[in-house]
């Protein structure tokens, strides 16, 4: 008995089509649920570089709400990098920029809803690092607010913050300081709590009176001063007793004189 080779089983082309298919879905499954979820906000720059000087930072932030518009974006600036190295160089049509406690404020009219909200800012040097987070926060005209702020790349984050990837800085780049003008024409700073009281210096000693003729008192009378030889007061107020005891005894050294001279006179009567 002559029997026919056992022929392998052939699968259906449909079945061998979907294969890849069912693989990537599953692989997809598996792996994406160990992703974090897809920023919502996004940061890009002129120059990504480390120490880059002069660079355009522009941020946006995806409209969320189905009901409401974006009416402020707020910014938490990476570590190393200033509010005061940083001016607004574009935003939304009438919306104002504000330095705040390690960040600034960008805000204004609610946009139409579903619109994004994007803003550039001119940065004078970027930090010496390999990567920025930058943290936003958006507010909606309905009072919501979305945080961008979980940091990126750990697991279970459903709201990672934008992060900016930068190159190796410039041969020969090097850190410079803050412009002072810039500083001075800033505006001023929202949410910053007033500096700390230095230590108030000590008071310095009141200066001693100046001497003048008013002041100086009067050098007691001599009895050479005096033709009489009696010393005289004089008073400065209305004092009247201040010249009794004088008139007193001019009185009566006067008398004494008349009783002298009256007793004389009597004598000298008897004796012719």
């Amino acid at each position: 008995m002559i029997t026919n080779p056992r022929q392998p089983r052939r699968t259906p082309l449909p079945l061998r089509a979907a294969a890849p298919a069912a693989l990537a879905c599953g692989l997809a499954l598996v792996f994406g649920t160990a992703q974090p979820a897809a920023a919502h906000a996004g940061v890009t720059a002129s120059d990504p570089r480390a120490l880059a000087k002069n660079v355009t930072v522009t941020l946006t932030s995806e409209a969320e709400s189905a009901k409401a518009g974006i009416t402020k974006i707020q910014v938490v600036l990476p570590q190393g990098l200033s509010p005061a190295a940083v001016t607004l160089k574009n935003a939304p049509k009438g919306w104002k920029f504000i330095h705040s406690q390690g960040g600034y404020t960008v805000h204004g009219t609610a946009l139409p809803t579903g619109k994004d909200a994007v803003h550039s800012i001119a940065v004078q040097q970027l930090p010496d690092a390999k990567e920025l987070i930058f943290r936003v926060l958006e507010t909606y005209s309905d009072g919501s607010v979305s945080r961008w702020i979980e940091d990126p790349g750990v697991d279970g984050s459903d709201n990672p913050a934008p992060v900016l990837k930068l190159k190796a800085k410039a041969p020969g780049a090097v850190r410079v300081p803050i412009d002072p003008a810039r500083v001075e024409t800033d505006p001023p700073t929202a949410l910053t709590p007033a500096p700390a009281p230095s230590a108030a210096a000590p008071s310095a000693p009141a200066e001693a009176p100046t001497a003048t003729a008013s002041t100086l008192p009067s050098a007691p009378p001599t009895d050479g001063g005096s033709p009489t030889g009696v010393a005289v007061k004089t008073s400065t107020g209305d004092d009247d007793g201040g010249n009794g005891p004088v008139i007193a005894v001019v009185a009566g050294v006067a008398a004494l004189l008349a009783a002298g001279g009256f007793v004389a006179y009597r004598r000298r009567s008897s004796g012719s």
